[in-house]
This record gives C-alpha cells, structure tokens and sequence, in this order.
C-alpha cells in the first residue's frame, strides 16, 4: 500500500521505492489519435511523489539542470500543496516548466543526480514540474513575472525557439525591450513543428508563450532574416541581437533510391504534420499515410516520426537502427511508448538502397551490423557484416539521422566565425561570437540538442548580454 503524507512524517523516512505511476492512454487507443499519451498526475499522485524527495541540504539535481531550477524548493511546496507557489519558484528559472516537464530528458540530466535514485527510482522530477505547471493552467491562476522598470534598451532575438525563447525571458525581467523576428507563421520553433501533439500539445506552448506577451515581448512572425533582412540590418536598429535559429537542414545517407517518391525528412514530415496540422481533418495539407514505413535513426525525432506513421494509418512501423537498442539516443520511455503501439524494431541493421518501381518507394535493402572497437564518443561504431543483406518491402521512407546548421543567418553574416560545419563559434559562457554586438546560442552554435540545454543556453546570453548593456563587464 502507498503511504500517505500522515504516515510519513515522522523523522526516519521511508521512502517509496518506485515512482508513483503516471495515467497514460491505452496503447491500443492512442496508437490512432493524436491526443496526449501521458495523462499527468492528480493532485494526491503528485503530492505522494513529491513526498519521495529528501529535500538534501546540497541537492545534485539541480546542478543536472542546465537552467538550474530550484528542484527542492519547488517540489516541498509541491508536497505541501502549495501548487501556484509550486509553479512560481520553477519560473525563477524556466520560463517553458509545462513543456520542459513533457519533453526534457530528465533521466540524464536532474533525475540522473537524485540521491533517492542511486538505491530507487529516482525522484519523478519532470512529472513534478509539468503538474504545477498544469494545475496552474486549468486553474486559470498564472500570473506574468515582474518585469524591471525599462532601460531603454533594445535587443532582437532571431528566432523563436526554446534558446530565443528563454534568452527573451530573462533579458524581458531586466527591463530591456525585446522583439523576436520568426521565420513560421507561428512563434515556438522546434517545440511547435518539431514535437507531435501527442507528445506536446501545441496549446501548451502557445499558452506558456503568451506570458512573453504579457511581459511584453514583442514577436514578429514570417521574418526570414538572411533573405528579409540581414543581421546588419537588425544592429542597425537594436542595440544587441542573439541568433537562435536552430539546426533545420535535414540530412541524408546519400544512397541509391533517396530521390523517390516516398522518401522524407524527419524535418518535412514533421512540420507538415504538426505546424501545418496534416493531421487534422480541418486542414489541407498533403501528407503521404504510407501503409507500411520505415524510418531510419534511434533518436527522439525518429520515435516522433515512427508513432506519428502509426497514427497516420500505417499497418506497420518499423525502426531500422544500425546500433543496439541500448545504443539509441532516444528517451527510454518514447521507446516504451513506441513498442506499446506496435512498433517493430530492426537493429544493428543499416540501410544501403532504396528500392522503387515507377520513381516510388517499394522496399529498402538493409546490411546487418556489428559493434566494434568505440569512437570518439566513446560509443562502439557499427560495422557491416559482409553477404548479409536483406530487403524490407515498405512504401514510405523517413530520414530521422540527424540536422545540420540553418545557413541562412551564417552565410548572410560578414565576419562571422564558423566552425567546418556551418554552426556559429560563440563563447559557451557568454555566447558572444566573433560579430560586435551579436550573440548566438541553442541548437545553431551546439549541433542538436536538448530543449533545455538550449533554454540553459539562451539564459546565460541574456546575463552576459545585460551586462554589456548596462556596461558591467561580462566574468
């Protein structure tokens, strides 16, 4: 039986070894609609969890926070009911704690650090997040930050995604005037187009970026800077810009049969189906619903990409992995998520031929695999078993093996340090890059990443970029 708080306090606590289980659709179910999978916990659920936390004098978890939310401060007011106040100490440092507590991945950041997780499950910290987030929400109870008196000062931030999004939040409470300049016709980046609504409802996001508004950012929709406008341009007009266009160039194997019909990118496919709602009814967007689908990479995006086939209508979904399950970058629990729906897994295997008739997809022709010596990485790199090919007969192809840098902003910006591979050079503390005036951050200086580690990025340029402005010396 699961204790309640009555029963636990007293001075030796016992904890509860497992973490209290979070409601969740029936596989069965939402395997053909696209309505939330994670269901959030109640309120007694979050306060039995919270209960689990031992509230340590020098909490690790919060040093495995790129942003550094005060975790056991906010979940004893948890434990104690105080949801609101709960949901006001996470925004001391996280401006997105509804969509944080959906998508980061926790179980190699905070939770990895949890004391009660070197003998248990660790703390269920991001579920502890998203609920007082939540609750907050449906209790129509949140409140915009203080905002400082004004400084005068102006900084445009390009683009809207989680860096662009934090780095407005922080320099917005220090009283400077920001705009954000978005390419998409709605603001939220990677967190609008790139996460399906069954994992990130879009209402979500939009509701946590109205609070910008309230602060009274102001956000600029379809402005292409690098086409539009230049960053010249821009530093003609605001005293400081940060750069955080992300890493939107999908990429390819290079291979036979990629040039046929039926063969996307995890990019194309995505943004069709959640910030062009191909997946609604109530709009027109085309949409290939392959009845059996491939896609090839074992990161988030490729599971994204997989359950999204399967709500499209596919009667199979299939990720070819050239690693072991073990090895794949994705969350464990979109694996789970993934293999509840019926997804089939094919590992250690690597594509290299798209087979087609009359310019479409009719298979893919895979190699089996093996793991040899580590890489740089320290993961074992894959290597191709000679005379073990096989074909796989699917329709549709999709390409989740990772981004390269958006050119726009590098290619149109003179002087502009890079490194060999498109991405910005920008000091990691700071995010200044080689441009007077001009910061980077997130996914367009780092290579693909996290939503927070973007978010702990576009926070530490706005501290740097403040002191510049008020002309504090940066440490």
């Amino acid at each position: 039986m699961t204790e309640t708080a009555s029963d636990q306090k007293r001075p030796a606590k016992k904890i509860v070894p497992r973490k209290i289980p979070i409601p969740e659709q029936d596989p069965k179910q939402r395997r053909r609609n696209f309505d939330e999978v994670s269901l959030g916990y109640s309120p007694e659920l979050a306060m039995q969890e919270a209960w689990r936390c031992l509230e340590c004098p020098k909490p690790a978890c919060v040093s495995g926070c790129p942003v550094s939310v005060p975790i056991p401060r906010f979940i004893k007011l948890v434990k104690d009911g105080k949801f609101k106040e709960a949901l006001e100490t996470i925004k001391e440092a996280n401006l997105l704690p509804a969509v944080c507590g959906r998508v980061c991945p926790q179980e190699k950041q905070c939770e990895q650090r949890c004391i009660v997780g070197k003998k248990f499950d660790p703390v269920g910290i991001g579920r502890l997040e998203r609920f007082a987030a939540d609750w907050v929400m449906q209790h129509d109870l949140v409140d915009a930050p203080r905002v400082a008196p004004s400084t005068g000062k102006r900084v445009a931030i390009v683009g809207s995604g989680p860096a662009g999004l934090a780095c407005a939040y922080e320099l917005a409470k220090l009283g400077h005037g920001v705009t954000i300049l978005e390419a998409f016709h709605e603001p939220g980046g990677v967190l609008l187009y790139g996460i399906p609504e069954f994992r990130l409802p879009k209402k979500i996001v939009s509701k946590e970026i109205d609070l910008l508004k309230q602060m009274g950012v102001e956000i600029t929709l379809n402005v292409v800077v690098g086409k539009l406008i230049t960053i010249d341009e821009i530093l003609e007009q605001y005293d400081l810009c940060f750069v955080a266009t992300g890493a939107g160039t999908p990429k390819f194997m290079d291979i036979e049969g990629e040039e046929l019909n039926g063969v996307y990118s995890a990019n194309e496919f995505l943004t069709r189906m959640n910030i062009m709602r191909a997946y609604s009814p109530e709009f027109d967007t085309p949409i290939r619903k392959g009845e059996r689908v491939a896609v090839i990479g074992g990161g988030n995006v490729a599971m994204d990409s997989v359950r999204t086939a399967l709500r499209l209508g596919a009667s199979e979904a299939i990720i070819i992995y050239r690693r072991t399950e073990e090895d794949m970058p994705a969350r464990r629990e979109e694996v789970h998520h993934a293999k509840e729906e019926g997804v089939r897994f094919e590992v250690l295997a690597e594509p290299v031929r798209i087979l087609g008739e009359n310019g479409a997809v009719t298979g893919v022709e895979c190699i089996r695999m093996e793991l040899g010596d580590p890489d740089k990485s320290g993961r074992r790199s894959p290597r191709p078993i000679q005379g073990s090919e096989f074909r796989t007969p699917v329709d549709t192809i999709i390409m989740a093996i990772g981004t390269n840098a958006n050119p726009l902003v590098p290619r149109s910006t003179k002087d502009l340090a890079l490194h060999k591979w498109g991405y910005i050079i920008a000091d990691e503390r700071t995010g200044q890059t080689s441009r007077a005036r001009l910061f980077a951050g997130g996914d367009i200086v780092t290579g693909s990443a996290t939503v927070i580690s973007a978010m702990g990025a576009g926070r530490r340029a706005a501290q740097a970029m403040h002191e510049y402005l008020v002309g504090a010396p940066t440490k």
